[in-house]
């Protein structure tokens, strides 16, 4: 019986309407159709994303009701003017480069914990090998010497997806390049974060957490996560800790010369 209900949960596949009102909010997310702006026809998006009308108005119909777009009345469809509210708490500026990081993981120790677990019990064929692809990569970005970034943020938003429930990737997606500042290219980046001993300190638990959801054990997951991000929590703190103490050293250096 389990073995045919997992069969079925790989067969699944989502709706097509569901395919365009992810990509079309992921665009919204992403700033490219600022607030307030029109997006493209029925026609347009018919033809962009190779479907019928009736798929692009159930999905403009669910981009409405969660409040992101809007229709008026012989104009077209907007993005609501609100959705930087809608959004934008989480992606807000909020502060230092140090409390970004901390903030951030704060919010994602409520989100990704279960997240694991979840993606350890409901993953299909495809979704676990979507995880081991990007963490794969992260491990060649790495031996290459290369911002692993992406990569890192690819193999957490696989696993959200692998929950098969859509908001946690929403999530993941509102935090956008603050949910991993251990790429170089990122504004919130700092010079630890960039060091290879702490990356290959991700990596091992990057591994933990994929063997766990990989034996489908939900626990194990859930307690590979709140380790890997509860690491990371205290990596920061010891940063911040670290530059206190530089401060009061360099202080006191400069008043007795």
């Amino acid at each position: 019986m389990a073995d045919t209900a997992t069969d079925l949960r790989v067969e699944r596949k989502p709706k097509l309407s569901e395919t365009v009102v992810a990509a079309i909010r992921k665009q919204l997310l992403a700033g490219e159709i600022p607030p307030g702006h029109k997006l493209p026809t029925e026609g347009q998006l018919t033809e962009t994303f190779g479907v019928s009308r009736t798929v692009i108005r159930e999905a403009l119909a669910k981009l409405a009701a969660d409040g992101l777009v809007e229709a008026k009345q012989g104009a077209g469809v907007f993005v609501t003017e609100h959705l930087s509210t809608t959004f934008g708490v989480l992606a807000a500026d909020m502060g230092s480069k140090d409390s970004i990081a901390l903030n951030v993981l704060e919010v994602r120790l409520a989100i990704e914990i279960e997240s694991a677990g979840l993606a350890a019990i409901r993953r299909n064929a495809a979704q676990e090998a979507a995880i081991q692809e990007a963490f794969f990569e992260f491990e060649r970005l790495l031996l290459d010497s290369q911002p692993t970034g992406p990569a890192d943020l690819a193999f957490h938003r696989a696993i959200a997806s692998a929950t098969n429930n859509p908001f946690y990737v929403e999530m993941l997606d509102v935090l956008g390049r603050r949910a991993i500042p251990c790429d170089v290219t990122s504004p919130w980046s700092t010079e630890l974060v960039q060091s290879d001993d702490y990356q290959r300190g991700l990596q091992r638990e990057h591994l933990v957490i994929l063997n766990a959801i990989s034996a489908g054990d939900a626990n194990a997951a859930r307690e590979a996560m709140r380790t890997h991000l509860t690491a990371s929590q205290q990596r920061y703190r010891e940063r911040l800790q670290a530059r206190q103490a530089y401060y009061a050293k360099s202080v006191q250096a400069a008043s007795t010369e």
